[in-house]
């Protein structure tokens, strides 16, 4: 067989077995003690507007079919753009469906229950199934949180009036935040940070975390499986393995984020073929990531090494 027809035919193999990955069942698990059954793959808020309106209704329709019933976003996202798609996109009865979450980036109780107003306002629903408080990157951060007025207590109050179900927080700076509002109190039930093959070279989230969200049975989401395009820019893993790799953690879902349905088909076709990382790959993967850039030049959103008074990255900053 010559190269163009051995191209051609991996071509048509490659093409049959998104095929068919597409036709599989999704995976789902509980999330955590919040009791949610959820997806093995969320799909990200961000990443789906950044081609336009039409293109992310698309992708959000066609998540749906493929079995996706999880839906991450955010009140920064696109200046509320893509809650606003999301209103859109989840009308004619769809809305019942799935489950919908959002975050609020603002840490003081009056903010962050005018963000949950607007949130619901934009998305057109009078709930949601999860909200997080968004991004805690700075210790100022949770001062204000866990303080007199703080959004802790706009959580508290959402999730008692019936218009969140669940709540939690995220971030992806520097784990010691979350280590500290994950011992300050027990009302979270959701924590999401970055899992990825670059992660436990530095500041790792899944050494430090990980473990301690599980003792405490929170639901995990897993996000920037890619370093936010790090790990693909740097040649440092193939996407496949970047989600292969978050999966085989002890983790419920993989938030990942789409520009496209052909993304989404093949990033999706990952997670319901997915068999889980021998010790032995795991350990082949992290000695092979480990020589190349690892930390801040990678995981861009990560406290740079020696110097903690740069500013914090913020979802939606350049990489």
């Amino acid at each position: 067989m010559n190269r163009r027809a051995f191209l051609q035919a991996s071509a048509a193999t490659a093409g049959l077995s998104e095929r068919l990955a597409a036709g599989a069942p999704m995976p789902m698990t509980t999330l955590g003690k919040s009791g949610l059954k959820v997806s093995r793959f969320t799909l990200g808020g961000y990443h789906m507007a950044v081609q336009g309106e039409d293109n992310a209704i698309r992708i959000i329709h066609r998540a749906m079919d493929l079995g996706v019933n999880f839906f991450d976003n955010a009140r920064i996202y696109h200046n509320g753009k893509s809650e606003e798609i999301y209103g859109k996109a989840f009308g004619e009865g769809r809305r019942q469906k799935v489950l919908l979450m959002t975050k609020a980036e603002k840490y003081s109780k009056a903010e962050a229950m005018a963000e949950l107003e607007e949130s619901l306002k934009l998305m057109k629903t009078d709930y949601l199934d999860l909200w997080q408080c968004h991004q805690v990157s700075e210790h100022k951060e949770v001062d204000q949180i866990l303080g007199p007025g703080g959004s802790l207590e706009a959580f508290v109050l959402a999730k008692q009036q019936g218009k969140v179900r669940h709540i939690g927080f995220t971030g992806h700076r520097d784990p010691s935040i979350h280590l500290r509002l994950l011992a300050a109190t027990d009302v979270w039930e959701t924590i999401q940070f970055p899992v990825n093959c670059v992660d436990p070279h530095y500041l790792s989230f899944i050494e430090n975390v990980l473990p301690v969200a599980r003792k405490k049975g929170l639901g995990v989401l897993a996000m920037k499986s890619n370093a936010m395009g790090g790990i693909g820019k740097n040649q440092v893993a193939r996407i496949e393995e970047c989600l292969r790799f978050s999966l085989s953690q002890d983790i419920d879902t993989v938030v990942s984020g789409v520009e496209s349905t052909a993304q989404l088909e093949e990033n999706t076709g990952v997670v319901k073929t997915f068999k889980k990382m021998t010790r032995q790959e795991m350990t082949v993967l992290l000695h092979r990531t480990k020589q190349g850039p690892t930390g801040s030049k990678v995981e861009t959103y990560k406290k740079k090494e020696g110097s903690a008074m740069q500013p914090a990255h913020r979802d939606g900053d350049p990489a």
